[in-house]
C-alpha cells in the first residue's frame, strides 16, 4: 500500500504561520514602541548615548583623540571637533526587534533562540559601533562623502549583516518551513 504524496500547498502552512507570527510580532512592537518606549525616549537617549560612548571609546583605543561631548552625550567628538551625532533611528534599537522577530517567529528550537537572538543582537550592536566609528573618522578626513556612507554604504553593509545573519539561522538554527516532512512508505 502506498500513501499520497505531500501536495505542493503542504509547505505553504509553515510559511504562513512564519509571515503570520513576524506580522503579529511586528504590530507588537510598533504598538509597544509607539505607545510606551518612543514617546518617553529615554531609553532611545541612553542606548544612542551608550552606542557614541562606546565608539568614542573605539576610537581611543585605535588611537585617535575620541569620545563624546559633555553637554550632548550622543555625539561623538573627535580632535576637539564635533564629528556625528547619535539619533535614535540609528541607535540599531529597531533592527534589533526586526532580527529578533525573525528568529523568533522562524520555526526552530527555542534552546537555540534564547542564545542566538542576543548573539545576533550583540552583532548588530558591534556592527553598529563600528559604523559610528567610522562616519566619525569619514567626517574627520573625507568630510565630502560622509552623506553617501551614511545613507548609502553602511546602510547595505548592515542590513546585509542582518541578512545575513538571518540566512545563518534559516539554514543553521531553524527548522526550514518550505520542505515538507518526510512521507513513511509502509510494506508493499
Amino acid at each position: 500500500m502506498k500513501l499520497p504524496l505531500p501536495s505542493r500547498a503542504q509547505p505553504a502552512r509553515p510559511a504562513l504561520r512564519f509571515l503570520l507570527v513576524f506580522a503579529a510580532l511586528y504590530a507588537l512592537w510598533t504598538l509597544g514602541y509607539d505607545g510606551l518606549v518612543g514617546p518617553d525616549g529615554r531609553f532611545d537617549q541612553a542606548l544612542s548615548a551608550n552606542l557614541a560612548a562606546t565608539a568614542g571609546a573605539l576610537l581611543r583605543g585605535m588611537g585617535f583623540a575620541a569620545g563624546t561631548a559633555p553637554a550632548n552625550p550622543i555625539l561623538v567628538v573627535l580632535n576637539g571637533q564635533p564629528v556625528v551625532s547619535v539619533g535614535d533611528p540609528c541607535n540599531g534599537l529597531l533592527m534589533y526587534a526586526l532580527f529578533a522577530g525573525f528568529v523568533v517567529a522562524f520555526p526552530g528550537p527555542w534552546r537555540h533562540k534564547l542564545w542566538f537572538v542576543p548573539a545576533g543582537i550583540l552583532a548588530i550592536y558591534a556592527l553598529n559601533v563600528g559604523r559610528v566609528a567610522l562616519l566619525a573618522l569619514n567626517h574627520a578626513y573625507w568630510y565630502h562623502s560622509v552623506d553617501f556612507n551614511h545613507h548609502y554604504t553602511f546602510t547595505f553593509v548592515v542590513y546585509g549583516a542582518i541578512g545575513a545573519l538571518w540566512v545563518l539561522w534559516a539554514r543553521r538554527g531553524g527548522a526550514d518551513p518550505f520542505v515538507a516532512a518526510p512521507v513513511l512508505h509502509g510494506a508493499r
